[in-house]
């Protein structure tokens, strides 16, 4: 596997996370997601492409103008990365940091995903 791969991977990702079409959040899954890949945040744990887009798509509804973005290039060795990545609202304002630690497949795909809300900033969720 090469270092580029994992790059793409997240690049993919994060543009899934923007995408307002289901048929093209789907598609940009596809290149990043590995078939049975496993997302978990604090709020949320899904199972495969199809229920990750799903997710995505209910983010999108409950935060309209909402936008989630990978802010730094992903950090890797092995077979794991690392990115950081913040939730604005649809004025621009930061609602939310953070980071998320992937395990890549063989093809340099995401095949799980833990996403952590930082809590030293202010903008993780009260427990």
């Amino acid at each position: 596997m090469t270092a580029e791969v994992a790059p793409d991977a997240v690049a993919a990702y994060g543009a899934a996370w923007v995408e307002p079409d289901a048929t093209a959040r789907l598609a940009l899954l596809e290149q990043a997601w590995a078939t049975d890949a496993v997302y978990s945040d604090p709020l949320a744990h899904v199972a495969g492409r199809a229920a990750l887009a799903d997710h995505i798509g209910q983010f999108q509804a409950a935060m309209p103008g909402g936008r989630i973005a990978v802010t730094s290039e992903p950090v890797r060795h092995h077979d794991s990365a690392f990115f950081r990545w913040s939730l604005t609202d649809a004025d621009g304002a930061v609602v939310m940091t953070g980071f998320d630690v992937v395990q890549l497949d063989p093809a340099g795909r995401i095949a799980r995903l833990t996403g952590f809300f930082d809590s030293d900033t202010g903008t993780a969720p009260a427990a």
